[in-house]
């Protein structure tokens, strides 16, 4: 018997040694493949940059295509050629290039390069690397326009760049990439008449999905989280902790329109929480209140996010992505608008 359990044992460690070094070498040959593909591309733009006529580059491309696939097979048609040549054009950057490749494949790389904003690609590449989305991830993210619902995108460029840089080289995540507006509830499977409890029910029942859409780092902590304050009950619809902002997140579920009373209450669970249940090396707590709508101007009179808190709307039912796609637009351009007026005053 002893000798099965050996024999078991050294068949194990063997699997577990072989598959480690499959591992090693397949992403030793994505790196290398990566990296190939960068500095083809970088060397096809520098040639093509010196032709002074769109044709004599177009033709360049297809005699190299033509060339390169009857050497090397189909991996290098004048489709695959463009699509690197678009690769070190959108990143430039060698020694950015060179700390992304090590985290990301070539087919993370060709869902990014596709995106025509060069903040969404660069959000989308760092949390990449930061979070280790695997390609399906990343596309859904993609699909689901988060760069789009983040805080981050309602800023101005430069500080967009700013956070980006810090997230690339101190790994900082900070509220304005994790907190989203709207929030996609599509999963939770409502029909059209619900209440607030249904709501909290479903969330409950899809508490992954719903901790997904969350963001990075959060863990559930309670449900109907209970407060005295002078004898009276008040109850926090649910709570979280969020381990990279080192911070409890307390959410209040409202079904109508967001009302200027919300604030108050939701202030009274952020000074509660911070006074019994904050612990040392924690931030402030950060309130959410999800709304099925808001009232944008009353949120910005109240000054919501000076008070730590967050007001978003969520989407039961997820609306055809023009739709979507139109309504964050408007709200990017509204929030960016208001920003540069704000600075000129």
């Amino acid at each position: 018997m002893a000798e099965l359990k050996k024999e078991a044992q050294l068949l194990s460690d063997i699997k577990n040694l072989i598959a480690q070094a499959k591992q090693q070498a397949s992403a030793a040959v994505n790196v290398a493949l990566t990296m190939m593909y960068w500095k083809i591309g970088q060397r096809i733009n520098q040639e093509v940059l010196q032709g002074e006529r769109a044709a004599y580059g177009k033709q360049v491309v297809a005699t190299l295509a033509q060339q390169l696939t009857n050497e090397f097979g189909k991996g290098f048609s004048e489709k695959q050629l463009r699509r690197i040549m678009k690769f070190s054009e959108v990143f430039p950057d060698a020694e950015i290039v060179a700390t992304l490749w090590r985290q990301l494949s070539w087919s993370h790389f060709k869902l990014l390069i596709s995106l025509k904003e060069a903040s969404a690609r660069d959000f989308y590449a760092q949390m990449c690397a930061s979070e280790n989305w695997s390609v399906r991830t990343l596309n859904e993210r993609i699909d689901s326009m988060l760069f789009e619902r983040t805080a981050l995108s309602k800023k101005p460029e430069e500080l967009i760049k700013i956070e980006l840089q810090q997230l690339a080289q101190q790994g900082l995540i900070t509220e304005n990439l994790v907190l989203k507006d709207p929030y996609v509830l599509d999963f939770l499977g409502l029909n059209d008449r619900y209440l607030e409890k249904d709501l909290e029910d479903a969330i409950l029942r899809e508490l992954e999905q719903f901790i997904l859409e969350l963001g990075a780092g959060f863990s559930f902590i309670a449900r109907q989280k209970r407060i005295q304050l002078d004898g009276d009950d008040f109850y926090i619809d649910l709570l979280f902790y969020n381990r990279q902002l080192k911070r409890l997140v307390a959410i209040d579920l409202k079904l109508g329109k967001f009302k200027p009373h919300y604030k108050g209450q939701m202030e009274l669970y952020l000074r509660w929480l911070d006074k019994y249940e904050r612990q040392e090396g924690e931030q402030p707590p950060l309130g959410i209140i999800l709304c099925a709508e808001k009232n944008q101007e009353q949120i910005e009179l109240l000054e919501m996010d000076s008070a730590g808190i967050h007001v978003a709307e969520y989407l039961a039912v997820l609306p055809k992505r023009e739709i979507l796609h139109h309504r964050l637009q408007q709200a990017i351009s509204h929030a960016q608008e208001k920003y540069s007026n704000q600075k000129l005053k």
